[in-house]
């Protein structure tokens, strides 16, 4: 190749098109402009002189056929087996297993098959994982654990007695405890639409405030008008505190919907501050009994089945969709936000501030259990009963 070049592009030189005219010392310019060395420039110029060819390959191809690194699952056929090895459940529980107890992150599973003698990255591991069609995965919670062998029998027991109920025009009702709410300039989970840039700016931490504490909604949802009564309470989840709730929703929302009832049927869950095993439970249901005048039918839902509580996806769910995003600053604030939520569907929420007391670690003597007015039903007592008023 001679010295002297003819005009062209060279690539490396900056600019979109940087020419030079036959002369000497044309090469040894653009080498020192661009640090190139004369063979790249001269194999450029010679690629440039050179006829176009365009062809499906060239398009397709960076380097020629053949070229490159050969995949790893060439040159190391064992790393498929190992890492499957590794990221397979049943290691879990191997002792030999190096990410028994560890996060299986790719960075630590790369150090794992290095261990092994592999050279792989936590890149590579990544790749790979997507190959055998793994992928980031949350838990998900779908088992109950070991179930009653009446689970389903009682289901249909409840939605016949609520059923039966509501065709005479009885209230018929779900009740619960949410979840405790810290109170102050906390984190809430969700998002919430706000000017670019200016998010709510909370606490770091998620250390209770000791003068704030945290709040305790207990909800009343009556299934037939789809309308609901949250008390928000400030001592602790007791069944005194239950049946308080229960008896300010019948005073400030059922008995005005339900002049003429007859009885009201109560569906809980098996725990809680409502457990069918309470005995307190019980002998405050019975004080509500008496001062309504109404006998209460409650029917608890199985263990483990509390999901299937209606209050739960038909209240509660609405609720934390509401505030989400929203740090629940004061108790102002939450009772006026459980207040003001409302679906599509017609759902209406009262709430109010229950600041009684109600102390944990009471016992309830045979005596008092005794005096209790309750009828068990012939199909599961323990979990179907009512109690009358005295």
């Amino acid at each position: 190749m001679r010295e002297n070049c003819t005009s062209g592009t060279v690539r490396g030189v900056p600019g979109n098109r940087h020419s030079y005219r036959r002369g000497h010392g044309g090469i040894a310019a653009v080498t020192h402009a661009t640090g190139l060395s004369r063979n790249t420039i001269a194999r450029g110029l010679a690629e440039l002189a050179a006829p176009p060819t365009l062809s499906s390959a060239s398009l397709t191809r960076s380097r020629r056929p053949g070229g490159g690194r050969p995949p790893l699952i060439e040159t190391d056929p064992t790393v498929i087996p190992a890492l499957e090895t590794l990221v397979e459940p049943t290691t879990r529980g191997d002792p030999m297993s190096p990410l028994r107890w560890t996060c299986k992150s790719t960075r630590k599973l790369a150090e794992a098959l290095q261990q092994q003698g592999h050279r792989v990255g936590a890149r590579t591991v990544a790749h790979l994982l997507h190959a055998l069609d793994y992928s980031l995965q949350a838990n998900r919670k779908t088992r109950e654990g070991s179930s009653h062998p009446d689970r389903n029998a009682q289901f249909a027991y409840i939605n016949a007695q609520v059923r039966a109920c509501q065709e005479r025009g009885q209230p018929v009702v779900s009740i619960d405890a949410k979840k405790k709410e810290l109170v102050g300039n906390f984190a809430n989970k969700g998002q919430e639409w706000q000017p670019q840039g200016t998010p709510e700016e909370v606490g770091t931490h998620d250390f209770p405030d000791p003068h704030l504490g945290k709040a305790i909604p207990y909800g009343v949802y009556d299934m037939t008008t789809n309308h609901g009564w949250v008390s928000v309470g400030l001592d602790h989840d007791t069944a005194q505190f239950a049946t308080a709730t229960l008896r300010r929703w019948w005073q400030a929302m059922g008995s005005q919907m339900y002049p003429q009832a007859e009885t009201l049927l109560v569906t809980a869950d098996s725990g809680g501050s409502n457990s069918r095993r309470s005995r307190l439970w019980k002998v405050a249901l019975q004080a509500v009994a008496d001062e309504i005048g109404l006998p209460i039918s409650v029917c608890h839902f199985p263990p483990g089945t509390s999901k299937w509580n209606k209050i739960e996806h038909r209240m509660f769910c609405h609720i934390t969709e509401n505030w989400r995003g929203r740090p629940l600053r004061s108790l102002e604030v939450i009772v006026n936000l459980i207040g003001h939520t409302t679906t599509t569907t017609g759902l209406q929420i009262e709430a109010e501030l229950d600041t009684h007391t109600y102390p944990t670690g009471l016992k309830v003597s045979d005596k008092e259990l005794a005096a209790v007015q309750i009828t068990q039903a012939p199909f599961h007592g323990e979990w179907n009963y009512t109690i009358s008023p005295r």
